[in-house]
């Protein structure tokens, strides 16, 4: 559950730029996290080469591909219900050929082409290269199975295209795989240990995007914080490494200053942070510089320490307090976010009440909170009962919304009044006579068009708000980002 699902983007088809020589159709959605949609992108760049071209028509598609999400049971729903249609659709054209990416992929390899004959080709997420290769055993009648985890892929060596994009803001990878096992998450056992990519190829993509008019990055990945460069492998494999290994490894807090200061005119945030491997370093480094956007996705999951460590996270709550308290005394006007579950095997009443405390504690500004729900394959599935009953689970969500959202409001009201900077990214969904951007906070606001438009940097003084939206008139060009 360590990452953002933003479910107006669930089952999203992805479009890119065509080639006139390429004569294929490919028809890839995506499901789950950033990361997913991110690595939809890698897939498209290596099948680009391979003579496919995106369609949004499904039916007049030669290859379908759904990069899938194990992290909630209703994402896995999803996913058995599209692979339904795309049965319906394959009786009209047989050619047609159906490959299941990504996180499901890896834990329901057997199931999918044994008992749900509509997959012909199932590719875990660190097997993408090896897709062509997959699809030539299919034209010959085979199965096509890579969910082969790896120690050192990473592809950093593939430039992605960028699918769907507002031309604004983009997303690169940093790591791939976790090596924290909490008990609730299955991606350890989906997408492997944890593995760092080479500075310089973040770097190289970061100027092809801003060559081509990008204006903020999102550096991703499971856990950010634990970035580790020191010449390939896995991260657990460090203490092995060399002592010149070790005095030139590069980790999260420089790889973040070298992005910033190289490229100033450009923004930078970052997703997802995991609270044991936050090092005040980063704190520092984002606040030494104006581009890198003062907000941090900081996952909790539950306030009570005895929950915490029956989902082996690796802080106590008052670990967690005490690194908010430093956060906000080194960038005061800094928005965090949380991740939180309800419900977590053997939660009680009072566990929930922590769970409140430390969110009045805190003051998120934005929130992601579920239910728990039981993931097959994780150490919780196969330790714990799921014990809590499914109306005190709910009870207890609605709570923790009720209480993100009047926070949600508060911190959003702080910024009435004053000048903020906007990054613009598209037209308002509301209205097409303006604009939508978000702060440094990460907080969306809105404002009337004029001439502005996508890419601009600009100075907005807020009037209005709701808890989600702030409201207001630009005033003029942020100066200190244009470029």
């Amino acid at each position: 559950m360590e990452k953002i699902i933003e479910e107006n983007k669930q089952g999203t088809s992805l479009v890119m730029e065509q080639k006139n020589e390429n004569q294929k159709k490919l028809f890839i959605e995506s499901y789950g996290c950033q990361m997913n949609f991110s690595d939809s992108e890698i897939v498209a760049s290596i099948l680009a080469n391979e003579g496919y071209n995106t369609t949004q028509n499904l039916e007049e598609a030669d290859l379908v591909l759904v990069n899938t999400c194990s992290i909630r049971d209703k994402a896995e729903q999803t996913v058995r219900k599209r692979l339904q249609e795309y049965n319906a659709i394959k009786k009209i054209n047989p050619g047609m050929k159906v490959g299941v990416l990504g996180c499901m992929a890896e834990r329901l390899k057997s199931k999918f082409l044994e008992e749900e004959k509509i997959v012909d080709m199932v590719v875990g997420p660190d097997a993408y290269k090896d897709i062509p290769n997959l699809l030539k055993d299919v034209d010959e009648g085979r199965d096509a199975i890579n969910v082969i985890l790896s120690k050192d892929e990473t592809y950093g060596d593939i430039s992605p295209v960028r699918l769907q994009s507002n031309g604004v803001t983009a997303f690169v990878s940093i790591t791939r795989g976790c090596d924290n096992m909490c008990t609730f998450c299955v991606v350890p056992f989906t997408r492997g240990r944890e593995r760092s990519r080479e500075p310089q190829s973040i770097l190289e993509e970061i100027q092809d995007l801003w060559n081509r008019g990008f204006k903020e990055i999102t550096l991703l990945g499971q856990n950010v914080d634990s970035f580790l460069w020191y010449g390939g492998g896995l991260k657990k494999d460090y203490e092995k490494a060399t002592e010149m290994q070790k005095a030139t490894a590069v980790d999260f807090a420089q790889l973040l200053d070298m992005c910033a200061t190289q490229f100033p005119k450009m923004r930078f945030r970052f997703s997802t942070s995991n609270p044991q491997d936050m090092h005040i370093e980063v704190i520092e480094v984002m606040a030494k510089h104006h581009n890198i956007c003062k907000y941090i996705h900081l996952p909790v999951q539950s306030g009570s320490t005895r929950i915490l460590k029956e989902m082996n996270r690796q802080h106590t709550r008052e670990e967690y307090m005490t690194l908010v308290d430093k956060i906000y005394e080194i960038i005061p006007d800094i928005s965090l976010s949380q991740d939180m579950i309800s419900g977590f095997p053997t939660e009680t009443e009072e566990d929930h009440q922590d769970t409140l405390t430390l969110m009045e504690h805190v003051k998120y500004d934005f929130g992601f909170m579920f239910a728990y729900s039981e993931r097959p394959g994780t150490l919780a599935a196969r330790k714990m009962e799921d014990d809590v009953p499914e109306e005190v689970k709910k009870r207890r969500l609605n709570e923790i919304i009720d209480l993100q959202q009047k926070t949600s409001l508060q911190r959003a009201q702080r910024f009435i009044g004053q000048t903020v900077e906007i990054l613009v990214e598209k037209e308002s969904k509301r209205s097409d006579a303006h604009w939508s951007g978000r702060n440094s906070q990460n907080t969306v606001a809105v404002f009337p068009k004029e001439n502005y438009k996508p890419g601009d940097f600009v100075l907005v003084k807020i009037s209005d708000c709701t808890s989600a939206t702030l409201i207001g008139e630009a005033v003029g060009y942020a100066t200190q980002m244009q470029s």
